[in-house]
């Protein structure tokens, strides 16, 4: 029965699940021993995140991605270069009325790379070129675990973020390292993951949640939520979805004006305009050490819901704009991707 009222509403799960985890760090955070348990949970998390994501991408894939560099290009500039320009002028503009902390969090997403799994099924759902999307999400979240640190060095100073040389040594030891253990093992591994893909999928989605339950825990031992009011919190909304919109307008037109094919159209738009909250979260916790991260990637987790619901409602009018005759929605896409 409650499934049923979910799906009606379009709520996944997964996201309640997500809100859950917030709750419950709210009322049961982690304090003393709990807090260093939960601290390894997370670091053991990330690792596996990592390692699953390199044994799963096929080295092919790079290849091929390279083949089409225009296509490939807009998703890379779309994500590493637009969305900065966009976030840092907004969080300029509105510097006097933004908390510092969901300030960095607005930029954090700005630097982070494309979803892999939602941009693939969204493009998939459009009937937008596929092979392509699944080249460029890739290829952005290989060079998203360097260009991501070298942005927040660039852009979140600003902000006082701190980094640091053993930033780099984090960075290389919980992502790189995993990712490449991950390459070396998919000799053995490829086929059993993609024969088990429910069960590779419940580890990504229960290391996501173990993650937020410790990044909010800290946050609220810390006493962040103390000063955070709702108006703030409002403007975070607004702000993503304005981000979101105007990517997606502009990446849309420049496709149009650059003559690319409709379905390289699709791939573009959908890839260029996702942002991991997967990766997010993962090297939230690396790059911010010591800081509130709860406070940082609410902004995160909120443009992750928003670019759900708007990109399922896009890919669906690309869908129904493109093939004669279908009238209906053409799938429930959130069931799909919501924990990408």
């Amino acid at each position: 029965m409650s499934k049923s009222i979910l799906s009606r509403f379009s709520v996944d799960p997964y996201l309640m699940a997500l809100a859950a985890m917030v709750v419950v760090a709210a009322v049961l955070p982690a304090r003393g021993t709990g807090a260093v348990i939960a601290s390894w949970a997370v670091t053991a998390a990330i690792f596996l995140l990592f390692f699953l994501y390199g044994a799963r991408l096929a080295p092919r894939a790079v290849v091929e991605s390279i083949a089409h560099w225009r296509l490939q290009s807009m998703i890379l500039i779309s994500t590493f270069v637009l969305f900065p320009i966009v976030g840092f002028a907004l969080t300029s503009a509105l510097h006097p009325w933004l908390p510092p902390q969901l300030a960095v969090g607005l930029m954090f997403v700005c630097v982070l790379p494309s979803t892999v799994q939602s941009s693939i099924a969204f493009t998939s759902i459009a009937r937008g070129n596929v092979p392509a999307a699944l080249c460029g999400a890739s290829m952005s979240n290989i060079f998203g675990m360097l260009i991501t640190p070298a942005l927040v060095v660039l852009l979140l100073s600003v902000h006082g973020s701190g980094f640091s040389m053993k930033t780099l040594e984090d960075i290389a030891l919980q992502l790189l390292l995993p990712f490449c253990l991950g390459q070396l093992a998919r000799p053995w591994l490829g086929g059993v993951i993609a024969r088990h893909r429910v069960l590779t999928s419940s580890v990504d989605r229960g290391s996501i949640l173990i993650i937020v339950y410790a990044a909010f825990s800290a946050s609220v031992v810390q006493g962040v939520w103390a000063h955070m009011d709702y108006g703030s919190l409002a403007l975070i909304v607004v702000l993503d979805a304005l981000m979101l919109g105007l990517v997606l307008a502009i990446t849309t037109l420049a496709s149009r004006w650059l003559a690319f094919t409709k379905e390289d159209e699709i791939a573009i738009v959908f890839c260029g305009s996702k942002k991991s909250m997967a990766n997010g979260l993962a090297m939230a916790g690396i790059l911010f050490p010591g800081q509130a991260i709860g406070a940082i990637v609410l902004p995160l987790m909120i443009f992750h819901q928003i670019q759900l619901f708007v990109c399922a409602a896009l890919a669906q009018r690309y869908a129904r704009r493109r093939v004669e005759g279908v009238t209906g929605p053409v799938v429930g896409p959130l069931a799909k991707v919501a924990g990408a």
